[in-house]
């Protein structure tokens, strides 16, 4: 039997971890073997990258995270050099392929897992891809949110768990979000159920905006990973005459903020229009605030 492809063919790069040669990869061959770690166990990391004008957004950031995650779970260290060449020959690829007007965005995503049981050795590949439909429906339009607590306790001081590190284990979070949509919402925060704390979002970070052109994130730290578009954005309206801080951010205060927003690297902004079923007042400065975050990124 033959199954329709439901996207786009993207386009694929394996990348020896350890540095050399790279290699375009048939996306209707496998390339992935049955006891890779990524398959067995989720032990792995990964990265994505907004592609926009045949550029990769905010490259440096997302490799010193790669970089800090490979290091967190043991992972050979990602050659800055290495990952860049990779990348830009699967962007290049992917422009010629499918036009390189500035307009035309993609997802690119770094993978690199533990590898292969028998060998032991790390596998990693470049995808390049089309956005999903639904993630320039998001940006425009906003979305609807749900709060929800993370399921397992984030406040113990655990030594092997590894805070910080975007890793491939994303079950939870895809039956969150799933669950979300069975709801009728369109994304999650999560909150600390004893106290209200917020954490981030399933796959963004919260960024929460206050009168006196003031900008607030949650803290990094247990439960709430360092983004790099949050990061980008504070470097830019810094510098623009914006008050940026990171700190712990109560349920009660994103009803009371100007606006919340969901930043990531591909969503890019999406403002929070509901929360909880509570309908959020849309602010006057809504385009300010995403030309803030655009100018950050580009």
């Amino acid at each position: 039997m033959v199954f329709p492809q439901l996207t786009p063919a993207p386009v694929i790069y394996l990348v020896e971890p350890f540095g050399g040669s790279v290699r375009r990869q048939n996306p209707n061959m496998p390339h992935v073997f049955w006891d890779d770690a990524a398959v067995t166990r989720g032990d792995g990391i990964f990265e994505s990258i907004l592609v926009r004008g045949g550029k990769p957004q905010n490259l440096d950031k997302h490799l010193q995270r790669f970089a800090r995650s490979a290091e967190l779970l043991g992972l050979p260290e990602p050659g800055r050099e290495h990952w860049i060449r990779a990348t830009e020959e699967a962007v290049a690829d992917n422009c010629r392929e499918r036009g390189d007007a500035p307009d035309i965005e993609a997802k690119c995503t770094w993978t690199m897992t533990r590898g292969r049981e028998t060998t032991g050795v790390p596998t990693a590949w470049i995808t390049v891809r089309p956005l999903p439909k639904k993630v320039l429906r998001q940006r425009e339009r906003g979305v609807n949110v749900l709060t929800t607590p993370r399921g397992y306790a984030i406040d113990l001081d655990v030594p092997w768990m590894r805070d910080g590190a975007k890793t491939l284990n994303y079950a939870l979070t895809m039956a969150a979000l799933r669950w979300a949509d069975e709801q009728g919402a369109d994304d999650i925060i999560y909150v600390d159920p004893e106290t209200g704390r917020v954490l981030e979002g399933a796959t963004s970070s919260v960024l929460m905006v206050k009168k006196g052109g003031r900008l607030r994130t949650p803290a990094p730290g247990a439960g709430v990973m360092a983004g790099t578009t949050q990061a980008a954005v504070f470097e830019h309206a810094e510098k623009l005459g914006w008050k940026c801080k990171t700190k712990d951010i109560y349920l009660n205060e994103l009803y009371k903020a100007e606006s919340v927003w969901l930043v990531s690297s591909t969503r890019i902004a999406a403002r929070v229009k509901r929360l909880d079923g509570e309908k959020l007042p849309a602010p006057d400065n809504a385009s300010e605030i995403r030309q803030l975050i655009e100018g950050a990124i580009g």
